[in-house]
């Protein structure tokens, strides 16, 4: 099992119909990746998707991939009460699974982007 030390948060910055199989074309059949960067995809109903396998480096923040785990919301800067509901509980479960000290970060704690265009930190309660 991989030790894992970071839940990093995403944005797809793509409309809200956007699927696993857009993400999949995006990163496998356009970049050529192995498999979707992310290991877990929120759509706006609230469900949560698998991407990547939870047990293989995610391809989601460059020098930060060995010891994360990736996630992405659907949508672009406003995501509904759902997907945040669902992240709340995905982190938390990620916790209790991998590493109870596991950080919560947004991709723009390690980047210029601003994904997932909001502070996690004011959104989610760790």
């Amino acid at each position: 099992m991989r030790k894992i030390n970071k839940h990093i948060i995403h944005c797809s910055d793509s409309g809200a119909n956007t699927t696993v199989e857009d993400i999949y074309k995006w990163h496998v059949e356009e970049n050529g990746w192995q498999a979707i960067g992310y290991h877990y995809i929120i759509y706006p109903d609230g469900s949560i998707h698998k991407g990547r396998d939870i047990n293989i480096m995610g391809a989601h923040c460059k020098g930060n991939n060995r010891d994360s785990v990736g996630t992405c919301l659907i949508g672009r800067d406003k995501f509904t009460t759902q997907q945040l509901t669902s992240l709340q509980y995905l982190h938390n479960f990620l916790k209790m699974l991998y590493n109870d000290s596991m950080k919560l970060h947004g991709h723009r704690d390690f980047s210029s982007k601003t994904c997932p265009n909001f502070d996690v930190h004011q959104f989610i309660k760790e």
